[in-house]
């Protein structure tokens, strides 16, 4: 027997066989930190209302029912079932871990450049903040279909990367990257106010990208 784990922020402690499944409170939509309208104009108000209470709120519903099948496989010890839950594990238990990183990587107070340890990194793995700045813009306007564009630490490595994950595929879960910074190029992250031309919404949320946020990301995974 073992123990599944998927993205949640149970303990470290491992417990009977299923018993973190029995016992495993639901995933919550989280509250965004500000008003839906707090964003504008660079993101208006109609996107993050629908965005969080109707986009993020469905990867949370579809998750939880998700770990429940999942669950009772598990109970049966019915192996198909397991596997054929994996998408749909991937799929919602992504967009839940994405979104409640992207709502936190946005402030109204936000834009500018970062400071400190987080600014020093930036110039040496990317030479200048404008080439960074240059470089995850054209990742995430590249992103074919639906995505996110990514600043990422390897721990291995010690040094920031860029990248890009499809549909709501997690950073760490398929490259190993911790999450530092992630751009939801999902359309419906900018369809209502930009239309199809996604270069204009990149151009627009590095007006409000926390950047307090970020490098406290980058100071606790550098522990």
């Amino acid at each position: 027997y073992f123990c599944f784990f998927f993205f949640s922020r149970s303990s470290a402690k491992f417990a009977a066989p299923l018993g973190c499944l029995v016992s495993r409170q639901k995933h919550t939509l989280p509250d965004l930190p500000y008003d839906y309208g707090a964003l504008e104009p660079h993101i208006n108000a109609e996107i993050m209302q629908l965005h969080h209470s109707k986009h993020h709120a469905t990867y949370v519903n579809n998750l939880n029912v998700t770990e429940e099948k999942y669950k009772e496989a598990l109970a049966k010890g019915d192996v198909t079932t397991q596997v054929s839950l994996q998408p749909a594990l991937r799929f919602n238990g992504g967009g839940h871990i994405n979104h409640t990183i992207f709502w936190t990587n946005l402030s109204p107070d936000g834009g500018g450049e970062p400071k400190g340890e987080l600014m020093e990194a930036i110039k040496r793995d990317f030479g200048s903040f404008a080439n960074f700045k240059e470089k995850l813009t054209a990742v995430s306007v590249g992103v074919q279909g639906s995505g996110w564009g990514w600043l990422g630490y390897n721990k291995e490595q010690g040094r920031l990367q860029i990248a890009a994950c499809a549909n709501q595929d997690p950073l760490q879960g398929t490259t190993g990257l911790i999450p530092l910074l992630g751009i939801d190029v999902w359309e419906h992250a900018y369809y209502l106010q930009y239309k199809n031309v996604r270069p204009d919404y990149l151009k627009a949320i590095w007006n409000v990208i926390n950047w307090e946020n970020v490098s406290s990301r980058y100071a606790t995974c550098k522990k």
